[in-house]
């Protein structure tokens, strides 16, 4: 049995099934904060949320807290990926929620009401398609700057 390849070679792939629970696990952190609303509890569980992103955008997907809970509970019960993911667009994805979650924060801090619940539903949409459908609108947009900086050069 040779071994699953990555889509980029020279890239260490990563099993994609740790991504889509990863955001499951952000999807339902999301929905606590829609629930909680725009109070201090709601932005500190938001700035959970980003700081999760910061960590996944700098560091890679497999450094964050949930990857760990995936190698941890989930990995050990499936089979083997039949493929690897390069890692570069989800940790684009990352970026794309660190963005979105900080900017919420960050607002919410400022007094925006509607910051901190308007940041958590944009993540949330992204976080659900992920998880749900493996539709990674980060991941999506990653791709297509390197289209557009392919027909650029």
């Amino acid at each position: 049995m040779s071994a699953p390849q990555t889509s980029a070679p020279g890239v260490t792939g990563i099993d994609p099934r740790g991504p889509r629970v990863g955001a499951g696990i952000t999807a339902v952190l999301l929905v606590v904060v829609l629930l909680l609303g725009s109070g201090p509890a709601a932005t500190a569980l938001l700035a959970l949320v980003a700081a999760s992103f910061a960590v996944g955008a700098t560091r890679g997907v497999p450094a964050t807290w949930q990857a760990w809970l995936f190698r941890r509970f989930v990995r050990p019960r499936l089979a083997p990926p039949t493929e690897l993911e390069d890692p570069r667009p989800p940790r684009f994805a990352q970026l794309v929620g660190l963005v979105i979650t900080g900017l919420g924060v960050l607002l919410g801090l400022l007094g925006v009401t509607w910051a901190v619940p308007g940041a958590a539903a944009f993540a949330l949409v992204a976080a659900f398609l992920n998880a749900v459908f493996g539709l990674c609108l980060g991941c999506e947009l990653y791709l297509l700057g390197l289209r557009l900086r392919t027909r650029a050069a």
